[in-house]
């Protein structure tokens, strides 16, 4: 499993790139991990991907040489242990608010997999206020590789928007609470990721943060952009 190609990549500090599809399609999938992304993000939480498309897709992106990276709609230990069994790389579970549920994530890898755990990356996405409160005891979990703040559901979850205008940056009030996290994820010596564009990259990497999400609309939008414009529209 590629999940274990990422984590030895993250070892060594490297910075790990994760890019979405937004559709089902492991053609599209493929062609992403060729264009350079590390990983790609199976959004079964928003996304439309069946069981049978996760176990399709994620053997074509690790014959690309990617790894697949499964958000899962909820903690539900039968559903993890679901999606590892359909050959995820690696797990991004969402709305990790306390120490106990991490370690429950942590124990239904352990679970699923016994005998190769280690080959499967875990992420525990902070998304409310009540994450950031917990943080200290969230990283004082171990076997979650990667502690990941989720910038949209955060926002979402202090009474704004969950994206801005296109180009427009996030409330400041919800980047000090992301600042602040990644501070402390990188303080206890573990490995934090965020949501960025690819102007936002470089500051969060100048900030230590080494696994970045990034969603393939921007690039598809400002190139139709540029091609509108040629044609005078």
């Amino acid at each position: 499993m590629n999940g274990a190609k990422l984590r030895e990549r993250l070892a060594k500090g490297d910075a790990i790139t994760m890019l979405t599809p937004h559709h089902a399609s492991s053609g599209l999938a493929v062609r992403l991990v060729e264009l350079g992304a590390d990983a790609i993000f199976v959004d079964c939480e928003h996304g439309s991907w069946s069981f049978e498309d996760v176990r399709v897709t994620a053997q074509a992106i690790r014959g690309a040489g990617g790894a697949a990276i499964v958000r899962p709609h909820s903690h539900e230990r039968p559903i993890l242990i679901r999606y590892l069994n359909a050959g995820a790389d690696g797990l991004m579970v969402p709305m990790v608010d306390t120490a106990d549920e991490a370690r429950a994530i942590v124990d239904a890898v352990r679970y699923a997999c016994p005998a190769d755990h280690e080959k499967r990356l875990v992420i525990a996405m902070i998304e409310t206020p009540r994450a950031i409160d917990n943080i200290d005891e969230l990283l004082a979990v171990e076997g979650i590789d990667v502690f990941f703040i989720g910038p949209g559901d955060l926002s979402q979850n202090m009474g704004y928007p969950p994206a801005p205008a296109f180009g427009q940056p996030r409330p400041r009030a919800v980047m000090e609470r992301v600042e602040f996290a990644v501070r402390k994820i990188r303080a206890a010596g573990r490995i934090a990721g965020t949501l960025v564009t690819s102007d936002e990259l470089p500051f969060w990497l100048e900030r230590g943060v080494k696994y970045f999400y990034i969603h393939s609309d921007p690039f598809l939008r400002i190139g139709l952009a540029g091609i509108k414009k040629a044609l005078g529209r």
